[in-house]
């Protein structure tokens, strides 16, 4: 022990930070950061907790500045009041602001974070068949678009998730099955795609703004920083997993589901439709522990510390319960049943209607 040395003080310093800045594991440089003072400074002094999220969330690069709370030790012995003390304390900042951002984002629970349905480009009857329909998880309950002719014209559900700063790691969809109609037809799309982003206006996206959105108007009210490859997707009534390649980072809270093409057409009318049973977004909520402030015209973003410790985000009471969902549902559903008789579709019993106990389990 006595003839250990700290190879940070004999390598090169190119060589010293080009061999940290290889480890991708938040937990690594954890270890790192605890080994000694002079090594605590040097993480510090180079910023290794943002270089590493930096590469985990490149959406990180939009980040102006953090800002938190001031419970930062100073390591260094420096001269109160002194340029280099300020210059300092802005480096502890951004550690450890950084630091509990990588470790959040790689820990807290993934859930499903969608909070509301905003607006669908079309839809062929409202109520009965809004995107709101989708946050339900009952086999009966469905989103339908408009008919087109052209089976090539696209969809688009867009959703206000239940965080304004979030990592979004996978999006489920299930297409619906028309049990009522002939041959039970499966209204599935060709590929989905994925856009995240956040208000043109305030960040803090109330029913004022939401409110007023006319189906097919979320493109004039969102910027989107994020766009996803195209996903197939197949014809089938089941739960698809489109699974992104990386996590992503989401900014100001939105995202839109793009349903591009059509592979069903309606017997009744000849015309195609797209239609979806069920969608999920899963993720990781980084409230109370961050916030976010969108800066605009630039797009950039404060990150905000609001806790020194990890704290994961907890649902709102607004949010409806299960039980509100399925009674919400049940009322929609006998209006959908009183619909399709007027309209001459084939109409199954009431019992195909009923959800099976998996179907029933709401997250």
């Amino acid at each position: 022990m006595e003839a250990s040395t700290d190879f940070l003080n004999l390598l090169d310093f190119d060589i010293s930070l080009k061999i940290l800045t290889y480890l991708e594991d938040p937990s690594d440089l954890v270890r790192v950061s605890s080994v000694s003072q002079s090594w605590r400074n040097f993480v510090i002094a180079n910023g290794l907790w943002k270089q590493l999220c930096l590469r985990m969330f490149p959406q990180l690069s939009r980040v102006a500045h953090v800002i938190g709370l001031n419970k930062c030790r100073a390591t260094e012995p420096v001269e109160a009041g002194s340029s280099y003390s300020k210059e300092w304390e802005s480096l502890e900042r951004n550690d450890r602001g950084y630091a509990l951002l990588a470790r959040a984002c790689t820990s807290f629970i993934v859930r499903d974070c969608i909070s509301k349905a905003i607006s669908a480009s079309s839809t062929d009857h409202c109520p009965e068949e809004s995107i709101d329909n989708t946050l339900v998880a009952l086999r009966a309950s469905y989103w339908s678009s408009k008919g087109q002719s052209n089976p090539e014209v696209p969809e688009r559900l867009t959703y206000k998730l239940a965080d304004d700063f979030c990592v979004i790691t996978e999006i489920n969809i299930r297409p619906f099955k028309a049990y009522f109609q002939r041959g039970e037809p499966i209204y599935s799309a060709k590929a989905v795609r994925f856009r995240m982003g956040h208000p043109k206006g305030p960040t803090d996206v109330g029913n004022d703004l939401l409110g007023d959105l006319s189906p097919g108007s979320a493109d004039d009210k969102f910027i989107w920083t994020y766009t996803s490859q195209e996903f197939p997707m197949a014809q089938e009534s089941r739960l698809q997993k489109f699974k992104l390649p990386e996590p992503v980072l989401c900014v100001g809270g939105i995202l839109q589901i793009e349903l591009l093409g059509r592979v069903q057409r309606q017997e009744m009318d000849g015309l195609f439709y797209t239609c979806m049973s069920y969608v999920q977004v899963m993720g990781r909520m980084l409230s109370p522990t961050f916030g976010v402030e969108i800066l605009e015209p630039s797009g950039k973003f404060v990150l905000e510390i609001k806790n020194n410790t990890l704290v994961e985000f907890k649902p709102q009471s607004n949010i409806p319960s299960a039980d509100q969902l399925v009674r919400r549902f049940r009322d929609l559903q006998h209006i959908a049943y009183i619909g399709h008789i007027l309209q001459g579709n084939v109409v199954v019993d009431m019992d195909e209607f009923e959800t099976g106990e998996e179907e029933a389990n709401l997250p």
